[in-house]
């Protein structure tokens, strides 16, 4: 694998695998260095591989490493005061991250930036995202079931936000001209089905869809901004969640909810099989977006280049 393909991918792994469905936290860090030999800037800690870009030394790990890591949520021992570490918020968080081989997450994180790599991409994964939580909510409406409505806040509806997302992309009408693609449909599908079935199963949408949106979005909402160029304010909406300020103390009450939710062991466990079955349907929808492996190592070079010069610029400002 050329280095320059395998370091830009990982750059941005760990932080796009907190997007991919699995509330876990990561990070990732930056050492840079100017072209002449001043000592301005502190040197960082080297790391297995390097990127090399106009006199810029970009630090970074090993695609494989940044993937592992990522994956490892916060142990439970560190979260004694979470509603993360007990309960079914604690079965979903483990259950999800020990079934995800390194080719699953990865899968993922390429989709992504698949789909931010073109502005036609990205209407496509805009439209799929429509007709997914548009099945969603209006399940969510007519439930009945006890665990659905105790975790149906209106705060994360996302519908109207993707209404005004779906305009800005296809045109004031969007409704008789886009449809759903193959994978969305199968999707779709399985929401209005485990609806009527068992009702219960609904849950595992809310926590993979839900909380990764809260979890990343306004970071995967600025990467599309950036590159795709798009109108402020205007593309992104889906991403925005106004109603909610703090994402952070908004998520552990979820989990407090979530976790007082009256359902047996078994129930419980076909909740956690839900959630890694909707992990691979987004799998599936990022892989119906066009977009060939240049254009997606284009993306990630242009972001990683901006974060590279965005930090240098603010370590100058500084000094």
């Amino acid at each position: 694998r050329p280095r320059g393909v395998g370091a830009s991918c990982c750059l941005f792994d760990a932080v796009m695998l907190s997007l991919c469905l699995l509330p876990s936290w990561c990070s990732y860090s930056i050492a840079q260095f100017p072209t002449t030999r001043s000592n301005t800037l502190q040197h960082l800690a080297p790391t297995p591989s390097y990127l090399r870009r106009s006199g810029v030394i970009v630090a970074l790990t090993e695609q494989e490493e940044r993937v592992s890591k990522a994956m490892e949520l916060t142990p439970a021992e560190a979260l004694a005061e979470s509603a993360r570490s007990r309960g079914l918020a604690l079965q979903l968080d483990d259950g999800t991250r020990k079934s995800h081989s390194m080719a699953e997450n990865t899968a993922f994180v390429t989709g992504f930036f698949k789909g931010i790599s073109t502005r036609p991409a990205f209407a496509q994964l805009v439209a799929s995202l429509y007709f997914v939580y548009e099945a969603m909510e209006s399940a969510f409406d007519k439930a009945t079931d006890p665990s659905v409505k105790a975790l149906d806040y209106p705060e994360l509806r996302r519908v109207p936000a993707l209404e005004d997302d779906m305009a800005y992309y296809f045109g004031v009408d969007w409704q008789s001209t886009v449809r759903p693609t193959a994978a969305t449909k199968e999707y779709c599908d399985r929401i209005r089905s485990i609806a009527v079935d068992e009702p219960p199963l609904l849950v595992a949408h809310m926590y993979t869809r839900y909380l990764g949106d809260l979890f990343g979005g306004q970071m995967m909402g600025g990467m599309a901004r950036s590159s795709l160029k798009l109108d402020d304010a205007l593309g992104t909406r889906f991403y925005e969640f106004d109603e909610i300020p703090r994402a952070k103390p908004f998520i552990e009450q979820w989990y407090a909810r979530l976790n007082d939710l009256e359902l047996d062991a078994g129930a419980k466990q076909r909740i956690v099989d839900e959630a890694n079955l909707v992990f691979a349907f987004n799998i599936k929808l990022f892989d119906e977006l066009q977009g060939g492996k240049r254009a997606v190592l284009r993306t990630m070079w242009g972001l990683a280049k901006g974060a590279v010069v965005s930090r240098v610029g603010k370590i100058f400002r500084r000094s």
